[in-house]
């Protein structure tokens, strides 16, 4: 049976990412790229799908893990009825090669090991060519090419290597896998204790920019910001929104998909996370990643891309994967992405107001998309859209998404680069948007803003409203809104995104809509029960700090895409938020 999500951990390189589980088996690599083919992929099925274990060969009575300060090492000690041993796993920062490194140290007695390295390409379902080489084995699939090196002597088995070894107190072994194109002869050498030390260096430089002094909680802050720089692609600056694909939203669902991509959606609070947390050069990386994809074309602007910024995110499934739990399908690829969703166009146009206000200097090419976008948006506010949560249904009138059009007016407008006429069509845009959210978005009966124009349905969604200067939160209908959401989508201290309507779609808690309403709670002044809800998402964390998109009440687990980078970056945003001024999204 799978693992629960909440056991596994994350390492990284700046260009793809691992997941290590508590018993210190590796189960989901993408090489070598976030969104290419796993050559790992035992968390969406067994370990005949790809996996790295290496452990003792009795019983583990105990197990602790933990990151070495503030970085994206990992330790993982295990400890059987003869002896400790210690595994410290990691990516050496990406320069010409990528690698994953494991460190294993004898810490007390003597401990019967087994290295089992069992790579599986196309996820999951093709088998390497190995052969020997000097210090360790050379492996071949398709364009990879997977090279061993290791302190001791392995063996072929079952389409892998194996090593059988006795580790004593004090004893240290490495296993060092390099990843390169399958027709490259020559491979560089790799010190573990030098590249160990060198990602210790990195993590700990680039950590140093944030002042942990600035919030009450700063151990969630820094590790949420190490794992949105795992999460965020080093050559590109685009950041991905969960290291994994089709980990269910519900058990054993259908609401499996693919993360490993960009989302335009995600801009402002990824630009103001960055920023809040003094980390400029990201939040620059960010704001040309985003015009990058945008291109010369704003028209064809897409929902979400691949971290290159490449648009064709083709969606298929992987039959021979069983999945997470005999949740099916596994998705690659991400249908969603050819959705219209009017809410990015604002999301866009916030992201680049946010920019300018903080000095990110405006470029000819930012001064063209705003135009265009905005010129665009005026054509096309008022049809119906799949929404933020991509509804794969008949579209709507969705009120976030009639919102968020009012933003991108409204944002245009404060850029000050727009000619005459354009400017007066969209005073005139944002007027009527505003009017008309407020008469169609409203329900009188209800008492409360709808997911849609004449709907009864609640949305957690409409959190956002008072957080992007819609309205305030005290606003006598924004206020009963967020009442109302309080008193029917909290689930034990967190929010559902919406009423769960049957078994398909009975998911859990979303984590980003709890912090959402502590965000909007401390806009109303009512501090101590906003804070309960930041405490209440942190204390669903795993024994590392990570988190999923959501939260299994029932199951008492994480669930969904994991780690998720819109919970981390609502982590980052609130936790600043509660405690001292930051940069808001009001446009003002």
């Amino acid at each position: 049976m799978s693992k629960p999500i909440e056991s596994y951990a994350l390492i990284g390189d700046g260009e793809t990412a691992a997941l290590v589980a508590r018993d210190g088996g590796i189960d989901w690599l993408c090489w070598p790229d976030f969104d290419d083919d796993a050559c790992f992929s035992a968390l969406l099925g067994t370990e005949a799908n790809g996996r790295w274990s290496i452990a003792p060969r009795d019983a583990v009575v105990g197990t602790t893990r933990r990151y070495r300060g503030d970085t994206l090492i990992l330790e993982t000690e295990l400890t059987t009825s003869d002896g400790t041993m210690r595994i410290t796993d990691f990516m050496p920062i990406r320069e010409t090669v990528s690698a994953l490194v494991r460190i294993v140290e004898g810490l007390s007695g003597t401990l019967a090991m087994t290295c089992d390295l069992q790579p599986r390409f196309d996820y999951g379902t093709l088998s390497p060519w190995w052969e020997a080489c000097e210090g360790g084995a050379v492996a071949r699939a398709g364009r990879h090419r997977l090279t061993l090196r290791a302190s001791l002597p392995v063996t072929f088995a079952d389409g892998g290597v194996q090593a059988a070894f006795a580790l004593r107190e004090g004893e240290r072994h490495s296993f060092i896998l390099t990843r390169t194109d399958s027709w490259v002869t020559q491979v560089p050498d790799l010190d573990p204790g030098a590249a160990l030390a060198a990602t210790q260096a990195y993590w700990e430089r680039w950590i140093v920019a944030f002042d942990a002094h600035r919030t009450r909680w700063p151990a969630a802050v820094k590790r949420s910001l190490l794992t949105l720089k795992a999460l965020t692609h080093s050559r590109s600056g685009g950041l991905i929104a969960a290291a994994t694909t089709s980990l269910p939203e519900v058990p054993a669902g259908g609401m499996n998909w693919d993360y490993r991509y960009s989302w335009l959606r995600d801009s402002t609070f990824t630009l103001g996370a960055f920023l809040n947390a003094g980390f400029h050069a990201e939040a620059t990386a960010w704001r040309d990643w985003l015009l990058r994809a945008v291109a010369g074309d704003p028209e064809q602007l897409r929902i979400m891309y691949r971290s290159d910024g490449s648009r064709h995110l083709s969606e298929w499934t992987v039959d021979a994967l069983p999945g997470y739990r005999e949740a099916r399908p596994v998705r690659i690829g991400n249908a969603a992405s050819t959705q219209l969703q009017l809410d990015v166009y604002g999301e866009v146009l916030d992201t680049l107001l946010l920019a300018r206000r903080v000095g990110i200097p405006a470029t000819d090419h930012q001064r063209d998309v705003e135009r265009r976008l905005a010129e665009h948006l005026g054509r096309i506010w008022e049809e119906r859209d799949a929404g933020i949560w991509e509804s794969r249904g008949e579209p709507k009138r969705y009120t976030y998404s009639k919102v968020m059009c009012w933003v991108g007016f409204d944002r245009a407008l404060r850029t000050g680069d727009l000619p005459d006429g354009l400017r007066a069509a969209l005073v005139a845009h944002r007027d009527k948007a505003h009017a008309q959210i407020c008469h169609d978005g409203w329900n009188a009966g209800l008492g409360t803003f709808t997911q849609s124009y004449g709907s009864r349905a609640l949305d957690a969604s409409l959190l956002l409203l008072p957080l992007v200067g819609f309205l305030p939160a005290d606003e006598p209908r924004m206020a009963a809104t967020i009442e109302r959401i309080r008193s029917d989508l909290d689930q034990d201290g967190l929010i559902r995104r919406q009423r769960a309507t049957g078994e398909d779609n009975d998911e859990g808690a979303f984590l980003p809509c709890s912090l959402w309403m502590a965000d909007c709670l401390r806009l109303q002044g009512r501090q101590e029960l906003a804070e309960s809800y930041l405490e209440r998402v942190l204390g669903v964390a795993n024994d590392v700090g990570l988190l999923s998109e959501e939260y299994d009440g029932a199951g008492r687990c994480l669930a969904g895409n994991f780690p998720q980078a819109l919970t981390h970056l609502g982590i980052v945003n609130t936790a600043l938020g509660l405690c001292g001024p930051v940069i808001d999204r009001g446009g003002g």
